[in-house]
């Protein structure tokens, strides 16, 4: 399929976390399902012995385009089923090869990634997970939390998966697609990002905005209702509702900065 890279406008990323929402607000159960499923299939998988954890991180490129099948068979009346995940790998030989390479870069980057974070911080993030896993006194996860090394981890991990983010993108929509091998879609995938910065920039901010102001409303209800230890009642559904709302959004910056690509859906040209 022919290929056309395109720029748009800044505001256009505001218009992506809409269509999202939108779109999600059409088929609530079945994309939440959708995402549900992933996430059963990861605990499962990375309790397996040896390699359960790096396979999980391998099919996370998987989620993404499996997601991005889904909200293209939704915008056109199609079913949402779990077997969109795997879609990708029932193709001809050289895309299945192609996604495969794609599933072991992106895993092993990110043990990479995981591996650097934690020398570099030398531990203390896995040390405030098992503190506050075991509920441990406030003075310990103080004392850690005040640990400069914390924060050098955390900016080394936000930072350096924001970097892996770009290329990968669009790469596993771009191998579907577009039929492209796993270095030029990975290539296509940065410059259709740094084209797009703009919009992909407002995107991101738009939804730092909606995490943290959904966040402070919670925590100002509860508060005032004075049932504030509720307050992980309502964050863990709201979560997984803008995970797959994200999720949901992906078709969108697709089809936006590649045209000739999937569909045009009816939101996006709205």
């Amino acid at each position: 399929m022919p290929l056309s890279l395109q720029t748009v406008p800044p505001r256009q990323g505001l218009r992506w976390l809409r269509d999202g929402f939108q779109l999600f607000s059409r088929f609530p159960l079945p994309f939440s399902f959708l995402f549900v499923v992933f996430m059963a299939a990861a605990a499962l998988g990375s309790a397996l012995p040896l390699f359960g954890g790096f396979i999980m991180l391998c099919a996370v490129p998987l989620l993404s385009l499996g997601f991005m099948i889904a909200s293209e068979s939704a915008l056109t009346g199609g079913p949402i089923h779990p077997g969109q995940y795997v879609a990708a790998l029932r193709t001809d030989a050289p895309r299945r090869r192609s996604q495969l390479i794609l599933c072991l870069l992106f895993g092993s980057l990110t043990l990479g990634v995981l591996w650097l974070s934690h020398t570099l911080d030398g531990g203390t993030f896995a040390q405030l997970q098992k503190l506050m896993a075991e509920d441990a006194p406030k003075a310990k996860i103080d004392a850690v939390l005040s640990d400069p090394a914390l924060l050098t981890g955390m900016i080394m991990r936000l930072g350096l998966a924001a970097l892996m983010s770009v290329p990968f993108w669009h790469a596993p929509a771009l191998v579907h697609w577009g039929g492209q091998g796993p270095g030029q879609a990975l290539f296509s995938s940065t410059l259709a990002v740094w084209r797009c910065k703009g919009a992909f920039g407002v995107y991101s901010l738009a939804w730092f905005a909606v995490v943290a102001v959904f966040g402070m409303l919670v925590a100002l209800v509860l508060e005032l209702l004075g049932g504030r230890q509720y307050i992980g009642l309502v964050i863990l559904p709201a979560g997984l509702v803008f995970s797959t709302v994200f999720y949901v959004s992906l078709i969108f910056t697709f089809n936006d900065s590649f045209d000739g690509t999937s569909l045009r859906s009816p939101l996006a040209v709205s």
